[in-house]
């Protein structure tokens, strides 16, 4: 593999999320659906050996702010403590089968949640969007859906 490819590979699940996470969906959904930038970001992450993998967090939460007008860093800080998490237990990942990778995807996405909860609560105070508990869950449920799928276009 050369060095290009992880990063093309990157680029294309990047915009992908993106896509993902604009899609106008009913508030509902759009509050309890999966953190799509972690779970595409998590699978590049244990299997693509890369450096500078922190600073890739920083310019894609950056990247999901600006889309979704969250106060700037926001996302980016979670997903830099969420991607900290996954680069902890990256070896662990690679060789556990597929309950245990939900189990590392959803303490993942609580990292994630509880550091985006914790910014928003400091700028807005506290809000009645009880919805967004789930979205850890869902992570952990989508996770054997976007490993297989992105493990199919990996090798395409």
């Amino acid at each position: 593999m050369n060095t290009q490819r992880p990063y093309i590979f990157l680029l294309k699940i990047t915009i992908f999320s993106l896509i993902l996470s604009a899609l106008p969906l009913h508030e509902v959904v759009l509050d309890a659906s999966p953190f799509w930038m972690l779970l595409l970001f998590t699978y590049w992450l244990v299997y693509f050996p890369v450096k500078g993998s922190l600073f890739i967090a920083l310019i894609l939460g950056t990247l999901l702010d600006i889309l979704q007008g969250d106060l700037l860093g926001q996302n980016a800080l979670a997903l830099i403590l969420a991607s900290l998490f996954i680069n902890n237990v990256k070896q662990s990942f690679h060789v556990s089968n597929l309950s245990t990778q939900q189990v590392y995807v959803f303490f993942s996405s609580c990292i994630y949640l509880v550091f985006f909860l914790l910014t928003h609560v400091l700028m807005h105070g506290t809000g009645d969007n009880y919805y967004l508990l789930l979205a850890p869950l869902t992570s952990a449920l989508f996770w054997p859906v976007v490993r297989f799928s992105l493990a199919k276009c990996r090798h395409q």
